[in-house]
């Protein structure tokens, strides 16, 4: 991370998050998510579809990380799609998870899936923390700061541009 941490009076300039990412040719709040999603799904920690990831919100709220809402066009004007959006929102403000918005499904699924027929729902994929407890993911922790700069700017949901290929 290029963040400095030194007193204002000394005359040094704090880099936030964003700026930093910005300044990193090699790293992008797209990058690390893409990362966090590999990884994640490399552990059997992912959980994709509306459906499943609001069971999994009302089971155990605490075993989730971070939330992924993806939309594309076929799916903007999905009234209910855009209630279970409002209501999953709702619930990670008030759990303090974090939570991104992607507006490339087809990518999305292209990361997390083999098969497209197999995530015909991945409007919303949630990453939770394993089992044990015992795991660093720093491509999370980048989204997680990533998120919670945001927040402080009042963008209470950050889209995020997943990479290419």
């Amino acid at each position: 991370m290029n963040e400095c941490r030194q007193s204002k009076d000394i005359g040094v300039r704090i880099l936030t998050l964003q700026e930093s990412f910005i300044q990193s040719p090699n790293s992008s709040p797209g990058k690390s998510l893409k990362e966090a999603l590999l990884c994640a799904q490399s552990e059997e920690r992912l959980t994709v579809g509306v459906y499943e990831s609001a069971k999994i919100m009302t089971e155990d709220p605490d075993s989730v990380s971070f939330c992924v809402l993806a939309m594309d066009e076929e799916f903007e004007c999905d009234i209910a799609l855009q209630i279970h959006f409002t209501l999953i929102q709702s619930f990670c403000f008030d759990n303090d998870i974090s939570i991104v918005r992607v507006s490339d499904m087809q990518r999305l699924v292209e990361i997390v899936g083999d098969k497209a027929e197999q995530f015909e729902d991945a409007h919303c994929v949630l990453i939770t923390n394993p089992a044990d407890g015992s795991w660093e993911d720093p491509a999370l922790e980048k989204l997680h700061l990533f998120c919670e700069e945001s927040r402080r700017l009042n963008d209470w949901v950050p889209e995020i541009s997943l990479p290419e290929r």
